[in-house]
């Protein structure tokens, strides 16, 4: 059963002038690359949001203010600074070799992972329809504000499935790996673009996505193509 969000006139208006334009702004490629039609979706996987005016809906955004206060300004300024990402943001976690330039193949394959997930966190976001913290706490609002829904999150999404791939790609760099993948998708929270309950809800989202990219062959083989090149370069670092 699809969950509706019902709220104030007043409030309504202002969920317009955010998220009204979202189908243009934030539309993504449809084609998918690894990933069947619908497998996995969101709305099967996820529970719904906290309803509306709830107490837990409440609790869920006196955390994000909580936590955006105590945000210091390193912390936002790395927020900030992944509004755009890739894997590569995952290279100080990796190795200073791990570069788009000397690893066009794994640049290529970890693209299409990417926009696989967007595709699924999009259908997400406009099946629960929930709007971001800022549109319910004006005060939250800061820098240029994104005009899709919240849940659940794409940063928290997108860079746990580059993570998990990464992570097994690279088994010894694992743990560093899901760390910083974990702290991109609580970046979001320090400023004020989402509830700590989309960013569960991205990751548990991401592991369902990997299990499905597993089934296809052309992943599994684009998977060892990456390998290869990561393994070349690691070598070539070393001499």
């Amino acid at each position: 059963m699809k969950l509706s969000f019902r709220l104030p006139a007043a409030r309504v208006a202002g969920i317009c002038l955010l998220i009204g334009v979202a189908s243009l702004v934030h539309a993504k490629d449809s084609a998918l690359n690894y990933l069947a039609a619908g497998k996995p979706e969101a709305a099967s996987i996820l529970p719904p949001p906290p309803f509306p005016d709830s107490a837990e809906q409440n609790a869920d955004l006196d955390t994000v203010r909580r936590v955006s206060r105590l945000a210091t300004p390193v912390e936002v300024a790395a927020a900030m600074s992944e509004k755009k990402f890739s894997v590569f943001n995952f290279t100080p976690a990796v190795g200073t070799y791990f570069t788009e330039a000397s690893l066009p193949k794994t640049a290529a394959f970890f693209e299409k992972i990417q926009s696989d997930a967007a595709n699924v966190t999009d259908a997400g976001k406009d099946f629960f329809k929930r709007p971001r913290p800022y549109v319910i706490d004006r005060t939250l609002a800061n820098g240029k504000l994104e005009t899709s829904f919240s849940y659940p999150s794409g940063h928290s999404t997108e860079s746990m499935v580059l993570a998990l791939v990464l992570a097994d790609l690279l088994p010894d760099k694992h743990d560093e790996i899901i760390l910083h993948a974990r702290q991109m998708g609580w970046h979001r929270v320090q400023i004020g673009r989402h509830y700590p309950t989309d960013i569960y809800a991205g990751r548990v989202l991401a592991q369902a996505i990997v299990k499905q990219f597993k089934k296809n062959d052309q992943f599994t083989s684009d998977f060892n193509a990456a390998k290869a090149e990561i393994a070349a370069a690691q070598t070539a670092a070393k001499n």
